[in-house]
């Protein structure tokens, strides 16, 4: 069983995913993402997605379904993403260097952190409508 959890969050609107590019570490610095962080220990997957939303971006969400399967980042790391809806605040890149809104014919062109490929065909289907 994993010892620890990332989540990560699909914010869509009006057909328009957001996507943050990464500022660190250095190895992944540049490449887009789902934003997201670690479940401390005593959270929710919902709680922790919440607080780090509005850490790193500075909004308010409600916590979705599930979006696709879960990735094995490493033999004790998993990485979850759920759908999320805005609820309040303003967005702002507060931990990534930019963010952007993508539809779904720019999902492919984009150099996405490795573990966030698996979710492009669900991302895709959602964008479609």
């Amino acid at each position: 069983m994993p010892t620890l959890v990332v989540v990560a969050g699909a914010l869509i609107e009006q057909d328009r995913l957001l996507v943050a590019q990464r500022d660190r570490p250095p190895e992944l610095a540049g490449w887009w993402e789902l934003p997201g962080g670690k479940v401390n220990a005593g959270e929710t997957d919902a709680g922790a997605l919440r607080r780090e939303l509005l850490e790193e971006l500075g909004i308010e969400v409600s916590v979705g379904a599930r979006l696709g399967a879960d990735v094995a980042l490493s033999p004790t790391v998993t990485l979850r993403a759920y759908l999320v809806t805005r609820a309040g605040g303003v967005l702002h890149p507060h931990d990534h260097r930019a963010l952007r809104w993508v539809g779904a014919e720019d999902l492919d062109g984009l150099a996405w952190v490795p573990a966030d490929r698996a979710w492009l065909p669900d991302l895709a289907g959602l964008l479609a409508g």
